[in-house]
């Protein structure tokens, strides 16, 4: 409870700055991405296999897209309490297909379908398993602010209403066990060493964006309601956030955005036939970096996370380093 509640102010604190922020310049980014407003998504991370591998649902510009992404995760597990228990190295990689459809002005359509590669090795052995990940749906509504007249200037009929820079997002979306769950793995320290959960979750997000003339902030609040699978294995459920703040650099042909951000997740107890599984809750939050780059209707990305805190599972389990690129065709 303490862990949750330190976390909890390091979220209060961070979406305070990042309000403050915003209000440095009230005009749009301008670039190669200039008509889309700019939000990311950097939530899901850590068991990423058990939740289609997301490293986010979204690109920093924002532009609808069709792309593929690969993610790289890193973990050591430890089967005990001393010094020299028994490690493992695990290493998760996720190749994505993804996209952002646009529906009218005000809806769009997030997706991913993940193929998960994940790896373990043991000092006398490895372990391998692959296939089709879980998939995932999100609809968003994107509540859009205007500038205000000033007062005493003339209303002009004709003319369009001038963006602020500011917006809201809603989503509400599923995750589809579209990968295999196997029960045998149950035993593992790392629990998201699945390939699926073999559930049906819930997905609510909430988040703010600003985009200025030198300066972008974005948030993002995530609840993942996760549901039971036929094997009686139910993951718990899962609180994510995340801050971003990124500016940009524009010329005729491109737009570079750098960006630096912190993110992290709150983990609830997984339940078995009905009872809690001791030590398979959690916390961690997250440094990164990163920077995409918009060269006409292409867009490229890369990322890169280190942990800031972490107590995964009984600190049994220890997240290393991630890292994700990808490349888009912007729709």
């Amino acid at each position: 409870m303490k862990d949750f509640q330190n976390i909890n102010k390091i979220v209060i604190v961070a979406l305070f700055i990042a309000f403050g922020i915003s209000k440095v310049n009230a005009h749009e980014i301008k670039g190669s991405c200039s008509n889309h407003e700019t939000f990311s998504f950097f939530c899901d991370l850590c068991g990423c296999s058990t939740s289609s591998g997301s490293f986010g649902f979204g690109t920093l510009s924002n532009a609808n897209f069709i792309g593929v992404r690969y993610i790289y995760q890193s973990f050591e597990s430890k089967n005990g309490i001393f010094d020299n228990s028994p490690k493992s190295e695990e290493t998760f990689n996720t190749y994505q297909l993804w996209a952002q459809i646009p529906i009218t002005d005000a809806f769009y359509v997030t997706a991913n379908l993940p193929y998960q590669d994940l790896n373990r090795s043991y000092t006398n052995s490895t372990e391998n398993i692959s296939g089709l990940g879980d998939s995932s749906l999100i609809g968003w509504y994107k509540l859009a602010f205007y500038k205000k007249k000033k007062e005493g200037e003339a209303v002009d009929f004709n003319s369009e209403k001038q963006p602020s820079g500011h917006s809201i997002q809603f989503g509400l979306g599923v995750k589809l066990p579209t990968g295999k769950f196997e029960e045998r793995l149950t035993d593992n320290i790392n629990p998201g060493f699945q390939v699926g959960t073999g559930s049906v979750d819930g997905v609510f997000s909430l988040g703010y964006n600003y985009g200025g003339n030198k300066i972008g902030v974005n948030t993002l609040l995530s609840y993942y309601l996760k549901g039971e699978n036929k094997n009686e294995y139910q993951f718990g459920n899962q609180f994510s956030y995340a801050v971003n703040m990124f500016t940009a650099f524009s010329t005729e042909k491109m737009n570079i955005m750098p960006f630096v951000g912190l993110s992290g997740d709150v983990y609830d107890s997984i339940k078995q036939y009905g009872e809690t599984l001791q030590d398979t809750d959690g916390n961690i939050l997250n440094a990164s970096l990163g920077s995409e780059l918009a060269i006409e209707k292409f867009i490229f990305g890369a990322s890169y996370t280190l942990p800031v805190s972490q107590s995964l599972f009984g600190d049994n389990v220890e997240s290393k380093q991630r890292f994700s690129v990808y490349v888009n065709f912007a729709l």
